[in-house]
């Protein structure tokens, strides 16, 4: 039976989710696992809070128990990686967070990387994710945008934010990659670059292709 990389939005927008799957079509292969994106409906609107990451973190854990019999793995796709860990704990279970292989990428492509946060009150949390990871000084900085989740659904203020963002991240703060703090921006990726002329890497992709490289290569 073919097995099924289960992408895993913990928020309950079905718009994000969407933004998340149209992005995995450079990763799809007829001969590779099924990779399929999901809403978690019991999530909160948007993972914007710590209570929201805490309370993201369970439902992702009682998803990847339901489904262990037929996952090849899971990515948990929200930039604050709700949980990773609960589910690196469950045997069998090969699992990914997009934030922190959106830095492990970045890291391949230049030497500091700029983070586009899409609130203030996000890179606190962020910014432990990098100390954690003991990773802080290859951390150019992070700038916020100013929108919700759900605001991220308009497009052109969005992308308008985006580019500002990395523009700055490019020119004040010397990064020379720029990571999308947020699966919700996942439409973005193509246009910010061309707009900043820096690479830009897509958490969600970001994880995905290192989940399909461990899935290939049995490890």
């Amino acid at each position: 039976m073919r097995q099924t990389l289960y992408v895993i939005n913990p928020n309950s927008s079905e718009a994000v989710t969407a933004g998340i799957d149209a992005a995995m079509a450079p990763l799809r292969q007829p001969d590779g696992p099924r990779i399929q994106c999901v809403t978690l409906a019991d999530g909160p609107p948007g993972v914007q809070s710590q209570h929201d990451v805490d309370r993201a973190a369970l439902s992702v854990q009682r998803f990847a128990q339901e489904h262990l019999g037929d996952a090849a793995g899971f990515v948990t796709a929200c930039f604050s990686d709700p949980g990773l860990h609960m589910l690196r704990e469950m045997k069998g279970s090969l699992s990914f967070g997009i934030s922190e292989c959106a830095a492990l990428t970045a890291m391949t492509l230049g030497q500091r990387f700029g983070v586009i946060a899409i609130l203030q009150g996000s890179i606190g949390r962020h910014w432990r994710t990098w100390g954690a990871m003991g990773i802080a000084q290859r951390v150019a900085g992070e700038v916020a945008i100013g929108r919700t989740v759900a605001e991220l659904s308009d497009h052109a203020a969005t992308l308008a934010g985006m580019v500002d963002a990395g523009r700055r991240l490019r020119d004040e703060h010397g990064a020379n990659v720029l990571v999308m703090g947020c699966a919700g921006m996942a439409p973005f990726r193509a246009p910010l670059q061309d707009a900043t002329g820096l690479p830009v890497v897509e958490p969600t992709q970001a994880a995905v292709s290192m989940a399909l490289g461990r899935i290939q290569l049995g490890w």
